[in-house]
């Protein structure tokens, strides 16, 4: 019998898995733990709409103290588990405090990548909503902004800041943005619309060096370049915190590793989120993603679990970016694929480009298509292998594909 459950962490996951348990009816101790002093709350505005100022931290938040007052949900915040035992399902708490429940899922999230040497008053990272209020106060007219890393928050933030006036040089060491993500191809679509935009790209150059001085800093690439800046931003990646995971049991290499079901390999131990490196039978092999839909759709599984069901989270991974007045969609995997198939104009950035692998549709990326998107999704999921001239034609219905399934 379950009769109490905390979360180590107090994101996304852990505010989907809360709601999740007391929906379903569950009246036992519910405690969320959380390194940050704010209640739950969405993150990726915190590179579009919040950092531009059109949303306010209000329509951030994802739980309110009200809300889990009356549902009972206890909120431990700004008191970071500084150790995590699964084996005992218990956390230490940086405020000196430890706590135990009948059910643990760890859902610690992730922290951005540093890049060694690339420190100073003029270097930011954007991962909180401190973070978010620091950048935007220095996104103004005018501003020299220097982005490194084309992943998708550096490729908003550039959006961002070109959208509030900033000159923004993005530089990025490999070919293309996002090619590792979306391919070649899209990588070079990616490339076009980000210059479109207005944003000087440098790929396939790496960063060097970095200095300030009484007026700026300067970053200089393995091109040549010497980029004078006003300030800097770096969108290196995330690093999953699994540190405080000890004792044996569960290994903590890349990730937290468990089942389709969030399972780890503690009983009663669970994982979800950013930090959980997930196994996914369709690839044969764990993939740790980084996305709003990942941490909802895992969290209630994981709450579902908890409380004895056997909810797996199967679903092709799903995200989405704005950026320079175009929706951009993912959904699967574009690694791996050996045809490309396009429906629409790329050149108009107004397409689906179908990723394929041996004739079955693995991945799908769209700009200004949800609709063929939200069906690629499904179709990815049902394994489907299309006529490869029905998903390029403009006059063909895609939904009638499932009807051949």
């Amino acid at each position: 019998m379950i009769e109490s459950v905390v979360v180590a962490g107090a994101g996304q996951t852990a505010a989907v898995a809360a709601r999740t348990l007391r929906r379903r009816g569950f009246e036992g101790r519910v405690t969320l733990v959380g390194a940050e002093p704010h209640v739950p709350y969405q993150r990726p505005p915190l590179s579009k709409e919040y950092l531009a100022g059109e949303d306010g931290r209000d329509e951030l938040y994802l739980l309110t103290p009200d809300w889990c007052a009356s549902n009972g949900v206890e909120l431990r915040l700004g008191a970071a588990a500084t150790a995590i035992r699964p084996a005992e399902r218990s956390l230490e708490l940086a405020d000196g405090s430890s706590l135990r429940a009948d059910a643990l899922l760890i859902a610690t999230g992730g922290r951005p990548r540093r890049l060694p040497g690339i420190e100073g008053d003029r270097v930011r990272y954007l991962r909180t909503i401190e973070d978010a209020d620091r950048l935007r106060a220095e996104l103004r007219p005018g501003a020299r902004v220097v982005v490194i890393g084309a992943g998708f928050v550096g490729c908003e933030v550039a959006s961002t800041a070109i959208d509030l006036g900033a000159q923004v040089t993005l530089v990025e060491q490999a070919g293309r943005p996002l090619g590792h993500v979306l391919g070649d191809l899209m990588g070079d679509v990616m490339a076009a619309l980000l210059r479109t935009g207005g944003v000087d790209l440098r790929t396939g150059e790496k960063v060097e060096g970095y200095a300030e001085t009484a007026s700026g800093a300067v970053v200089t690439t393995s091109g040549g370049a010497s980029l004078e800046a006003d300030v800097v931003v770096v969108g290196a990646g995330m690093v999953p915190n699994v540190e405080a995971v000890t004792g044996a049991g569960i290994e903590t290499a890349g990730g937290i590793p468990a089942d389709e079901y969030c399972r780890t390999s503690v009983d009663g131990v669970y994982a979800a989120g950013d930090i959980a490196l997930q196994w996914r039978p369709e690839l044969g092999r764990r993939v740790r993603a980084e996305h709003f839909d990942n941490a909802n759709a895992q969290g209630m599984a994981a709450a579902k679990n908890i409380l004895g069901g056997k909810s797996a989270h199967t679903a092709p991974p799903w995200f989405w970016s704005d950026q320079f007045g175009r929706n951009l969609q993912h959904a699967g995997h574009c690694d791996g694929a050996d045809r490309v198939v396009v429906r629409g104009r790329v050149e108009d950035f107004d397409f689906v480009a179908f990723h394929l692998a041996g004739g079955v549709l693995r991945g799908a990326f769209a700009v200004d298509r949800g609709g063929d998107l939200a069906v690629a999704r499904q179709l990815i999921g049902a394994g489907a292998a299309p006529d490869p001239d029905v998903l390029r034609d403009e006059d063909a219905d895609l939904t009638e594909i499932f009807d051949t399934l």
